[in-house]
């Protein structure tokens, strides 16, 4: 593969703002990641999901399994790209399950993946489906990695790493709290 400028690709495709968010995990920040301007072009996101793919190729597999939204488009794409079926989690009754009469093999190897990592909160949801199905997780993978706490997340692959920090309601510092705050995201 050509080497790639993902910083470059992910701000000509629209994807890092900046300004005053309140994330999805009801943190603030001056840099949010819009996962759709990333999931609409496919050229950006099949470039993110071939590093991925790249990295794990030689890795034990045998699902990639992703959570709703988001996460299901990635997790096609790197199965794709790995060979291997995708598995969707989706939410039911505000828990992340395996629905439509979908099942794995006991024990089976699971890749999980999903679009931007802050506190780990959708991953770590979709391990725990996994498991209750019977499967295996196996490593985990990201589009974008924006964490700034070590996570019970291993092996962890990134596509793209970035340094934002991240502040709880109490600790928002004077300059960030004179910006407006938006709340973009999936999460109410």
């Amino acid at each position: 593969m050509t080497e790639v400028d993902l910083g470059a690709l992910l701000e000509q495709s629209g994807a890092i703002l900046r300004g005053h968010f309140i994330l999805t995990s009801g943190r603030h920040s001056d840099v949010y990641f819009e996962k759709f301007r990333v999931l609409e072009r496919p050229d950006v996101l099949s470039t993110l999901c071939e590093q991925i793919a790249n990295h794990y190729q030689n890795e034990e597999i045998d699902f990639v399994a992703g959570p709703t939204t988001g996460g299901i488009i990635i997790a096609f794409e790197v199965g794709r790209l790995l060979g291997k079926p995708a598995i969707y989690v989706e939410t039911e009754d505000g828990k992340k399950t395996l629905r439509r009469g979908k099942t794995i093999p006991q024990g089976a190897k699971v890749l999980i993946v999903d679009d931007v990592l802050t506190t780990g909160k959708s991953l770590i949801e979709t391990r725990d489906a996994i498991a209750e199905a019977g499967g295996t997780p196996a490593a985990y993978a990201v589009l974008i990695n924006r964490a700034s706490a070590a996570l019970d997340l291993n092996p962890l692959f990134s596509s793209y790493t970035v340094s934002a920090t991240s502040y709880a309601e109490e600790e928002i510092p004077d300059w960030l709290a004179a910006i407006p705050a938006v709340k973009p995201g999936t999460r109410k």
